[in-house]
């Protein structure tokens, strides 16, 4: 395909080859994306059928769609701390860089007697391009007048109330239930290359980085604007990396032709096969590196699954945090060892959709929304539930890390420093670079002085809106002195070692498609509609036999819920039923095709996927009515009748059918969720409640009303509510398939035909009511002010834990699945294997490695200013500066007349000790180390070859002081038995399972001690085929 994308440097326009710039005082060569002969007035064109939206959906852009008067935004600064001064416009220099919201660049000293406007770490002053006013210096002038001050006071005021309406939702014991609502700073940034196994890739790559100007630094570290290439991300490039691609997703290459569709993460954790995760993992890598995707944005690892109402849960691996960091750590390294770069996402606290971005909030109806909801976290809830999948993730060497939407403890988490830089980078000893979310930016000095080290997809408040954070920005502020150059260098470092440590520098495919149109050729920069065309899709088959695998996956993550007798499933081809009726939209294709709605944008025939940008085009679907049809049709001897129905709602048809003599009677239901910027049928992403979709419930009362053995197959995110037919003795199965993408038909008639024993487990609880998950089981529904609060009082208790605590009966519990055959558990043993004594604190943290030097000096402005000729894009970002903006720095620099106003806690003096419970990459390494092990022998009892999960859990022993929960996720393993036979499991238990964390933050985590008993001694240990069912247990012993 052209290479036009890989930009570098100077040809004739409208060449295939990258477009090159060279300057040709310093015979240098420098990054650029030239458009030759585009006109620099081009603008957005509002006629164009072709559509284009936050996170590669193809709707319109925001700033079409939300109508928002200029400033709104910014009107309410939220919780600030640390005063400085801004200048007006008239009496500040101009060209500092950046946009509305918290640009680069300096201000004044202020003596001019303006008010004063509080800001914490989140924000970062900075003055716009050319003519445009700041965000502060708007928000100065409104401060004078007093009817604003008053609606100031008065949203404040709300605030204030939210917060405190947010304390009195009932919370759980004592120190499990702490939070906090401003987070700490930490500063400076720590920089990568201390850790052992990165060593040589950081070597390596700081030669590179040696040989880069500021200009090629800050194109690696920023996006080129939302469809400037060919991916949903793109980098500016350099001569020696080119442009990166950053592209979805967790389940597939988004937007992209000849892919396999895989099955979502829900399923993947449903079936608890480490095979299985590694599997998709390592064809999900190759597919990517096939169509020349450096970064895969994925997985997800966040949301955890706090709501179970959550709209992206169902991307990730369940509501467990050690499930989903096993599953984590197996997928990164599965997908790495293809050479792509793994995301982990997102990062963090990220658990609802509502309120995630104002703009959405407001195009929702939420017009006083100011600031995206803050997630308000204590340290240990944070490290112990919520972090511990990224720490896994880190454990496992990934490469990149998404910062999300929200704020956390009220600072955004793309510019949270406590978060990025003292927990991610020094405690968890991260290596790679982290990228914000699409439009998760919100400052320039301060999200860089935080720890992010990529901007995507470059733009600032809307996608397309020709403005930057970073760009041009970031160069102003390193050449004005504002940002410190050690700090680009680190960034750009960051991604270099990364991509090294990747084997990307050794022939890396060129990007084989375009994200924006499905035609063979098209317009190179997308965005503009406008300039050179080239060939952007040359459709390279890259679905090998992932097939194959994704049928497994979705067979697998089949959890069978119900089976009356233990007779009402498999079906049998000697005695098929005289007839066989089908019921439900959920059982037949959607009538606009497989990919009629966009992102998966509505349910319409059999769910696969849910919404958003998680979401991949099919290149097929195998629906259940199709495969069951064809399994019958196949099959020799007399076949029984067929028919079915696909409407959901003629319920007297229905009942006709359901009343045919000797049927069996499928019903297929549904239940759907996805990303915020979309809806569907009412839901914003998460979903309303937990009830099934299009009248399900009544379908299945209607059918089994008629129907003696009705089987129930559900297609959904999660979980969902069965109270009103789950006890009817007509209802003889019930089966969750979850979200089988392409291979819904074949992986389910596998399963109901017994070729595929069915042995997924729920990685969640199925309550008997949304209420049972107690006062956390719904999301933040209404803003409790400007800046929505949502205080997380649950502490540890989430889903089954949250049951377990207050002695609450789930319809189905955490880890519940049946099989065709019954398995027996036994002979469970726990020895330790750790040599000597078990200390209760971690030891001191080994030594960190010297991290390379870059000794960059800093060019001056008119050395990072615009080649001579050339010719700039509308809305792509660059990182040269005008000759007017350079002119007007080298002014500011002389007049040594300039203050910046750090954030609160800032220093420049790196840390030289790692802090508690830090060390390596995830953490301290003795977290790693191994205690005890447990063996336990499983024999299959039943008749028919099937698979089962002995899931391990901890309980800590009583008077450890601290609050925990009654049982936690320890282990697991997936196995095969024939009948009669027997397995013997192992289980490896770590230091880090028996620990908590130390909320004061002196210790770090800790094992803790007990009188009278041996450290680590008295824990017990449970291994059961869930968290409720067929257990037995024993103790850990010194």
């Amino acid at each position: 395909m052209s290479s036009a994308y890989r930009h570098e440097y100077l040809e004739p326009p409208h060449a295939r080859r990258p477009f090159l710039h060279t300057d040709a005082d310093s015979n240098t060569a420098l990054s650029t994306t030239a458009v030759g002969s585009s006109p620099e007035g081009t603008v957005y064109n509002t006629s164009s059928d072709q559509l284009l939206s936050q996170g590669g959906s193809r709707i319109p852009p925001p700033q079409r769609a939300v109508e928002i008067p200029p400033g709104e935004i910014d009107l309410i600064p939220p919780l600030r701390t640390g005063a400085y001064s801004v200048t007006p416009d008239s009496e500040r220099s101009v060209g500092a860089g950046g946009v509305a919201g918290g640009g680069l660049g300096t201000y004044q000293a202020a003596a001019t007697g303006e008010e004063e406007v509080e800001r914490d770490e989140r924000d970062s002053p900075g003055i716009e391009p050319d003519e445009k006013a700041s965000l502060f210096t708007r928000f100065t002038r409104r401060w004078r007048n007093p009817v604003i001050v008053a609606i100031i006071i008065m949203l404040l005021i709300g605030l204030i109330l939210g917060l405190a309406i947010g304390l009195t939702r009932a919370q759980s014991k004592g120190e499990n239930s702490k939070i906090e609502v401003k987070s700490r700073p930490y500063y400076p940034s720590p920089r990568g290359g201390w850790v052992p196994s990165w060593e040589d890739a950081y070597e390596q790559a700081a030669k590179l980085v040696r040989d880069m100007d500021v200009p090629e630094k800050v194109n690696l570290t920023t996006g080129v604007g939302w469809s400037m290439g060919p991916c949903v991300g793109n980098t500016g490039s350099t001569k020696r990396i080119g442009s990166l691609c950053l592209q979805d997703g967790p389940a597939g290459i988004r937007f992209a032709d000849d892919i396999t569709a895989f099955p979502a993460g829900v399923t993947v954790a449903a079936t608890w096969s480490k095979y299985h995760m590694y599997a998709r993992g390592k064809a999900l890598g190759a597919e990517a590196r096939a169509k020349g995707v450096n970064i895969i944005l994925g997985p997800c690892i966040g949301p955890l699954g706090r709501f179970p109402v959550g709209g992206r849960n169902w991307e990730g691996f369940g509501s467990d945090p050690y499930l989903q960091g096993v599953a984590a750590g197996i997928t990164i390294e599965a997908i790495q060892s293809e050479g792509v770069i793994a995301t982990a996402k997102h990062y963090i606290g990220n658990e609802q959709e509502r309120f995630r971005q104002v703009f959405e909030a407001r195009a929702q109806g939420w017009p006083n929304v100011t600031e995206s909801i803050s997630s308000n976290i204590g340290d240990r809830t944070l490290h112990e539930l919520y972090l511990w999948p990224f720490a896994e993730a880190v454990h496992a060497g990934v490469g990149a890390i998404m910062c999300s939407y929200n704020q956390v403890n009220n600072s955004y988490a793309c510019q949270n420093s406590y978060l990025l830089n003292g927990v991610l980078k020094d405690e968890l000893g991260f290596q790679g670079f982290v990228m914000s979310d699409w439009l998760a930016h919100h400052s320039g000095v301060a999200s860089a002085l935080a720890g992010m080290d990529m901007s995507m997809p470059g733009d600032a408040k809307f996608f397309l809106d020709g403005e930057t954070y970073w760009g041009s920005s970031l160069t102003e502020s390193v050449v004005n002195k504002t940002l410190p150059i050690e700090r680009l260098d680190d960034m750009a470092l960051r991604i270099a070692a990364t991509w090294i440590k990747m084997g990307q520098h050794k022939d890396f495919p060129e990007v084989s498609f375009s994200s924006w149109t499905k035609q063979q050729s098209g317009f190179v920069y997308q965005g503009t509609f406008s300039g050179p065309m080239d060939v952007v899709n040359d459709f390279v088959d890259v679905r090998q036999n992932h097939s194959v695998i994704a049928q497994e996956i979705a067979a697998e993550g089949i959890v069978l819920l119900k089976n009356f007798n233990n007779s009402a499933l498999p079906l049998n081809d000697k005695k098929l039923p005289r007839a066989i009726m089908i019921f439900g939209s959920d059982a037949g294709p959607s009538p606009n095709g497989p990919n009629g709605c966009t992102d998966r944008g509505c349910n319409q025939g059999t769910l696969g996927q849910g919404w958003g940008s998680g979401s991949v085009d099919y290149g097929y679907q195998i629906t259940p009515l199709e495969a069951i049809q064809a399994r019958l049709l196949n099959r020799r001897g007399k076949k029984p009748i067929v028919e079915y129905s696909l409407s959901d709602t003629e319920l007297d048809r229905t009942a006709r059918l359901a009343e045919t003599p000797g049927a069996k009677c499928f019903v297929f239901v549904s239940s759907d969720s996805g990303e915020a910027y979309l809806s569907a049928e009412g839901h914003l992403g998460d979903r309303s409640d937990l009830n099934l979709w299009h009248g399900g419930d009544n379908l299945i009362k209607t059918v089994a009303s008629k129907c003696n053995d009705t089987v129930v197959v559900i297609h959904s995110v999660g979980a969902v509510l069965m109270e009103e037919w789950i006890n009817n003795p007509n209802v003889t199965a019930v089966l969750m398939a979850h979200l089988p993408a392409s291979e819904s038909g074949s992986s389910l008639v596998n399963v109901l035909w017994g070729d595929v024993p069915p042995s997924g487990h729920l990685p969640y609880t199925i309550g008997k009511s949304l209420e049972d998950y107690g006062p956390y089981g719904d999301i933040l529904r209404e803003p409790n002010g400007p800046i929505p609060q949502d205080n997380f009082l649950d502490g540890l208790d989430v889903d089954y834990r949250y049951f377990d605590a207050n002695g609450i009966e789930p319809r189905f519990e955490f880890g519940f699945g049946l099989s065709y055959t019954e398995f027996e558990y036994g002979n469970l043993t726990v020895a330790k294997v750790y040599q000597g004594n078990i200390s209760s604190e971690l030891p001191p943290a080994p030594d960190k490695l010297t991290v390379p030097r870059m000794d960059t000096e800093i060019p001056t402005p008119q050395e990072v200013t615009f080649p001579d000729g050339f010719n700039r894009l509308r809305n792509y970002h660059y990182p040269w500066l005008t000759r007017s903006q350079a002119s007007a720095v080298e002014a500011e620099l002389k007049s040594g007349n300039k203050t910046y106003p750090y954030p609160e806690g800032w220093n420049a003096e790196p840390r030289t000790n790692s802090p508690p419970g830090g060390g390596g990459e995830g953490g301290h390494p003795a977290l790693y180390d191994v205690l005890f092990h447990v063996d336990i022998d499983v024999k299959n009892i039943g008749k028919k070859p099937g698979k089962t999960v002995p899931q391990l859990y901890i309980t800590f022993p009583d008077g450890v002081g601290v609050y925990t929960p009654l049982r936690q996720l320890r282990g697991f393993e997936k196995v095969g038995v024939g009948p009669g036979e027997s397995v013997t499991v192992g289980f490896d238990i770590r230091r880090k399972d028996l620990s908590v964390w130390d909320e004061s933050g002196d210790k770090g985590w800790y094992i803790p001690p007990v009188k009278g008993k041996a450290v680590g001694e008295g824990y017990t240990v449970w291994v059961g085929q869930s968290s409720r069912r067929g257990g037995i247990e024993g103790k850990t012993t010194d």
